[in-house]
């Protein structure tokens, strides 16, 4: 490199910097996963169905969660489509907590998750209208 070259430019950064709303929001997900594999495992007989839904519902949330609502989602979708996929993987967490005979922790959980998610889809909405 010579003096009149040009410093090379730093990498882009891959994301921002984590606040306490990504943190509430992780561990949101985290709870939702673990909430289905543990519905899998205590609502079928053991050992075939339970075993395959304790390991399917959350595989199929996680998969589907990746591809439509993750921030690097391969498939596109707008606010509408990202809002449906974190309602029904929200709504399927709170109906197997009501399922499984804890109310309170549906309810408590429904709340966690509606007000973590408000309040990302505004954040997510004021970003992209700065763009």
């Amino acid at each position: 490199m010579t003096p009149t070259d040009p410093a090379p430019s730093p990498a882009p950064a891959r994301g921002g910097p984590v606040d306490a709303l990504d943190v509430v929001r992780f561990v949101t997900l985290i709870l939702a996963f673990l909430s289905l594999g543990f519905w899998g495992y205590l609502a079928w007989p053991f050992p075939f169905p339970s075993l395959a839904f304790m390991i399917g519902a959350p595989l199929f949330a996680i998969v589907v969660w990746g591809l439509f609502r993750s921030p690097r989602a391969p498939i596109a979708t707008d606010a509408v489509g990202k809002a449906l996929v974190e309602i029904a993987i929200m709504g399927a967490v709170v109906a197997a907590w009501a399922m499984l005979g804890y109310p309170v922790v549906a309810v408590a959980f429904a709340v966690l998750a509606g007000v973590t998610g408000v309040l990302v889809f505004r954040r997510e909405d004021r970003r992209g209208a700065r763009r």
